[in-house]
């Protein structure tokens, strides 16, 4: 039987045991290794990727130059060569049953253009009381056991894929991959020791925006390895500064931000007002959520004289 699935794991300096149980992982999907093909998109790492693929007929290991996630994907499809796409992370473990579940989607919902599921923690040690308010940054999400299908309502849906597990129709992408080909601005995304974020929403929204649906569905089960780094304040103050940041410019770009702009000389007063109403000073939680507030700010506001 032919492939009809591609893979993608784009890496920058991975962690070898956690890119390693990302490849157990894939190795032990119920989905034959005839129906699909394995790219792992070097995102011009330090030192060159070695790993062992031998285990798959169909796997590659390309490099990407252009620092940056969002270019490391569009390697990806480049080298994709078939209409499903399913975007893996170098620190996700998905479902054996996973590929399966895509493929059996994707073929019954003909309208959907890009789906995902829940993406569930394996903490490498115990995690703070306080970090469950801070797993949507995380790329963490469990929306229940209902299946919600959205189309585009000129709004960024509740129920859209993370970039975490997405399954893609590669002709959804069209739109997106042309706005990068016409050198238009592109959303910043993770590169290097940045943190920003917000090219899988890019994804997203150009795919609603071309006509196609976007899915949730429980079956499509991952999990996401969260290292000891990851839980600690001073990361996760930085992540959801970024995140917030790179959030509200997502909007602005595609005209659907709610939250109007403000003068720039307003930003010290409004992140004092912040740090006295959010009691930033008083635990690490408040601290993290004023930083991330500090993010929206720093994005809405316009630098010009009044």
């Amino acid at each position: 039987m032919p492939d009809k699935l591609s893979v993608i794991i784009a890496t920058y300096n991975p962690d070898a045991s956690r890119l390693r149980q990302t490849l157990e992982g894939l190795q032990q999907q119920s989905l034959s290794l005839a129906q699909w093909e394995l790219i792992v998109v070097d995102n011009n790492s330090t030192q060159p990727l070695t790993i062992d693929l031998s285990w798959h007929p169909q796997a590659v290991i390309v490099h990407e130059a252009r620092q940056g996630l969002t270019y490391a994907r569009l390697k990806g499809f480049a080298t994709a060569k078939n209409e499903l796409i399913v975007l893996v992370d170098d620190d996700n473990v998905i479902d054996a049953d996973y590929l399966h579940h895509v493929l059996e989607i994707f073929e019954k919902r003909t309208a959907l253009g890009a789906i995902g599921g829940k993406s569930l923690p394996i903490f490498e040690t115990e995690p703070p009381q306080w970090l469950k308010a801070f797993y949507g940054s995380l790329a963490l999400r469990d929306l229940g056991d209902e299946a919600k299908i959205q189309a585009w309502e000129n709004s960024y849906p509740q129920y859209a894929p993370i970039g975490a597990g997405m399954g893609i129709r590669k002709a959804a992408l069209a739109s997106y991959i042309k706005k990068a080909e016409d050198g238009q601005s592109m959303i910043a995304d993770r590169s290097g020791s940045s943190l920003a974020s917000g090219g899988d929403n890019d994804i997203v929204l150009e795919v609603l925006k071309s006509g196609w649906q976007v899915g949730y569905f429980p079956q499509l089960l991952l999990q996401h390895i969260i290292p000891q780094g990851r839980m600690q304040a001073g990361y996760l103050a930085k992540l959801e500064n970024s995140t917030n940041n790179s959030w509200i410019k997502l909007l602005q770009s595609h005209g659907i931000c709610p939250w109007p702009s403000i003068p720039a000389y307003t930003l010290p007063l409004r992140k004092a007002k912040a740090w006295l109403s959010l009691k930033a000073a008083l635990s690490k939680s408040n601290y993290i959520k004023w930083r991330g507030y500090c993010g929206t700010m720093d994005a809405l506001a316009v630098y010009k004289k009044y």
